[in-house]
């Protein structure tokens, strides 16, 4: 009896301080993980939103928009690049000797997920085009997470994107009727081309 009780003990005993902390490493990527995917679908839309507030002369919120793409992009890839460094830390190198690191590592996680939560709860990116006051208390709170976190090359890089997606507005569509125009034109030769060859089936070949 009291050898099948210490055997039990003896397993729990196993689960060492680098099992927790290689679990907690998986939890934080598997969260990091479903975050990318909403993150990822979003980023396309974001910038679309950011196109459209452009082409409506509203040039200040399709920065903020593009500021809070840039904010996720950075935070994303933060977050990626942390949790591979913790990983071969814990994997490859002794464990005593590297766990307060190890812990200080799995702590700035949980700090950088909460802040990729926070984003997430700002998702509804069609708010920012309304000029409503819950539209406005909206973009305050974007303004409020991201405030002083982009660096001055982040905010070069927006402005440069915001260039770019003006420039893809101000180019010229092609006029509607030119368009039918064309495609009557290859409605025309198509019809000739037709007639010419029931011509030449039914001329007869002369006689030789």
């Amino acid at each position: 009896m009291g050898s099948l009780f210490s055997k039990k003990e003896n397993k729990v005993n196993r689960i060492t301080e680098q099992d927790k902390a290689i679990l907690s490493l998986k939890q934080q990527r598997d969260k990091l993980k479903q975050y990318q995917k909403k993150i990822n679908l979003n980023l396309e839309k974001e910038k679309e939103i950011a196109k459209k507030l452009l082409m409506d002369g509203k040039k200040e919120k399709a920065k903020l928009m593009l500021k809070k793409k840039r904010y996720q992009e950075n935070l994303l890839q933060k977050t990626d690049s942390q949790l591979e460094n913790i990983d071969k830390m814990v994997h490859e190198v002794e464990f005593s000797l590297i766990q307060i690191k190890v812990a200080e590592g799995l702590k700035q996680g949980n700090e950088a997920l909460k802040k990729l939560h926070e984003m997430m709860s700002l998702e509804d990116v069609e708010k920012i085009m309304d000029d409503t006051k819950e539209a406005v208390e909206y973009q305050n709170e974007i303004n409020a997470l991201i405030g002083g976190v982009l660096s001055e090359e982040d905010e070069n890089e927006i402005l440069a994107e915001l260039n770019e997606l003006d420039k893809i507005n101000e180019l010229p569509s092609v006029p509607k009727h030119e368009l039918t125009e064309i495609v009557n034109l290859d409605s025309v030769i198509t019809k000739q081309d037709t007639a010419r060859k029931v011509k030449a089936k039914e001329t007869p070949v002369a006689a030789s």
